[in-house]
């Protein structure tokens, strides 16, 4: 997980670290939806706020939350997750950031990335 843009968590009511949680765990399933289990990993707060802003823009509509399944990441429990333009949207926003991320360390020659080989796969994979 990463990102610029965290959650107080202490600070944030039952209600509303339930609909952070939403919309995370939909942003989440968006990315294995729609680009495979291996997109999971980008998963990242700033994408989040784009699901978080386009479903407070929208018209109230039954569809915008399903039930998910159990995940370990959630303690095996099950929960209401964002669905939608809005959860795909943030998807989308997630893997431009990631692929701007790698791009970015692969320029500057941090670490790992600064090895050739290593450098040449991670372009490819951003």
């Amino acid at each position: 997980m990463f990102g610029i843009v965290r959650p107080c968590t202490h600070r944030l009511g039952d209600g509303l670290k339930a609909q952070w949680m939403a919309h995370l765990c939909g942003l989440c399933l968006a990315l294995r939806g729609d680009h495979g289990q291996f997109a999971r990993v980008v998963t990242n707060y700033d994408g989040l706020i784009i699901s978080v802003l386009t479903e407070a823009q929208a018209p109230s509509s039954p569809g915008r939350r399903r039930t998910a399944g159990p995940c370990p990441l959630r303690g095996m429990r099950t929960a209401s997750v964002a669905r939608g333009e809005g959860a795909r949207l943030a998807a989308a926003v997630s893997l431009v950031l990631a692929s701007a991320k790698v791009r970015d360390h692969v320029v500057d020659g941090d670490g790992l990335l600064g090895r050739r080989p290593v450098a040449v796969a991670a372009r490819r994979v951003a």
